[in-house]
């Protein structure tokens, strides 16, 4: 079977892997959050890989770059509804220092592919 070119970058694979671990996450949520804190972060989360590949079907580099930027804004969105979710007991101090560092590798590296994609 065909992959597509964003399916082979290392930024997107661990943009997937944050989806699953937060649809693991909230599935713990209470159900008056389903519509709430839940939706948010499950569509932010989503959005990150999505922009990745998006922006990788683009054909100027300034598209390109600018879809990263968006992937960039929506893992700050997660790391906010997380941090939310720690002060609501939604979620463990533990699990978002966990989190936090997940976050931070995907972030070092949404950075260096932005800047890598604006040095072509």
């Amino acid at each position: 079977m065909y992959s597509y070119s964003f399916e082979k970058l290392e930024v997107w694979q661990l943009a997937r892997s944050l989806v699953r671990n937060i649809y693991k996450t909230t599935e713990s949520f209470p159900d008056s959050e389903k519509f709430g804190l839940t939706s948010q972060l499950r569509r932010a989360a989503v959005s990150i890989s999505s922009n990745i590949a998006e922006g990788n079907g683009r054909s100027s580099n300034k598209d390109k770059a600018r879809f990263i930027e968006i992937a960039y804004s929506s893992l700050l969105e997660v790391l906010n509804q997380l941090i939310l979710s720690n002060d609501l007991n939604f979620i463990s101090k533990d699990a978002l220092n966990e989190y936090r560092k997940n976050i931070n590798e995907l972030s070092n590296k949404l950075n260096a592919f932005h800047k890598r994609i604006l040095s072509k």
